[in-house]
């Protein structure tokens, strides 16, 4: 046998979804006798069978591909509850499984994959997505790359009407609607609390009354940047117009046309408008958001 057909046949069986009970299952995805599948290129020992050997394997793949799920999306098991949560990654792990040799991607298509399977959110379809898009922002803005950043010199006699700023590549920009930045921190604050059985308990009736009360919030637009300093990812809510100007930015358009796009239509007086966009400037700058967009 080829290395490389071992190789998939090793990484089909182990990647076999489990039983209800999570034992191995007693077939392959192709219908096929998986102690003859395992007999086929596992030996067994004094102790254990071949498909025993096996199961070891494929419990333990999805053991871990479970937990770090469930480590990177604790917004989203909050807003559906153990259950919920926990049959939803079961069936999207199912449909998307690992393709990459690190598990920071396992979540990279669940917005996706939740849009064409509403019924894993029930009636919290639109706080779960906008929990999940929060979630994969957060884990791309935490290890993004992170180029030079812009400098005052670099633009030295630049014209707004051709200049091209580029955003760094871990600054992603959100448009919500509901507040699932808040809700995150305090999720994310509950789970890391060192308490005993009694105030856990306190907290986790606390906290699906939080949920329970953002989810019956009515949708309303909230514009937020997730970015990092010095290894830390931060959440910062920003005004539309600066989430158009930033928008426009990173879809490449000037920065003559991003700002008059921002503000096309509005009733703030040019004076006020001219503030504002010098004030963000010097925010965007200061946090080192920006680099000469590429030629």
């Amino acid at each position: 046998m080829r290395l490389r057909t071992l190789q998939r046949r090793m990484a089909c069986a182990v990647m076999t979804p489990l039983t209800p009970s999570e034992r191995m299952r007693s077939l392959t995805p192709k219908g096929r006798s998986m102690r003859a599948e395992a007999a086929a290129f596992i030996k067994p020992n004094d102790r254990l069978t071949s498909f025993e050997r096996l199961e070891i394997y494929n419990r333990q793949y999805w053991f871990r591909v479970l937990s770090a799920i469930t480590d990177d999306f604790p917004g989203l098991r909050a807003v559906l509850g153990d259950r919920s949560f926990a049959a939803l990654t079961k069936a999207y792990l199912r449909d998307c499984p690992s393709t990459s040799f690190t598990l920071r991607n396992l979540g990279s298509k669940l917005q996706g994959w939740l849009q064409k399977h509403p019924r894993f959110a029930g009636a919290r379809q639109k706080l779960a997505i906008d929990m999940v898009r929060l979630e994969w922002a957060d884990i791309e803005a935490f290890d993004g790359e992170s180029l030079p950043p812009l400098k005052p010199e670099n633009l030295a006699g630049a014209d707004p009407a051709t200049l091209r700023l580029r955003l760094q590549p871990y600054v992603q920009l959100l448009d919500l609607r509901y507040p699932v930045d808040d809700l995150l921190l305090a999720v994310k604050g509950k789970t890391q609390e060192d308490a005993d059985f009694a105030s856990n308990a306190f907290s986790e009736k606390h906290g699906r009354k939080r949920v329970a009360a953002v989810a019956r919030l009515k949708p309303a637009p909230i514009f937020l940047v997730v970015h990092r300093v010095d290894f830390f990812v931060y959440f910062r809510r920003i005004e539309l117009q600066e989430f158009n100007i930033l928008y426009a930015l990173r879809a490449g358009k000037t920065l003559e046309r991003a700002i008059a796009g921002a503000f096309r239509g509005s009733t703030v007086p040019a004076d006020e408008q001219l503030q504002n966009v010098a004030q963000w400037f010097h925010n965007w700058s200061a946090l080192g958001w920006f680099c000469l967009s590429e030629k």
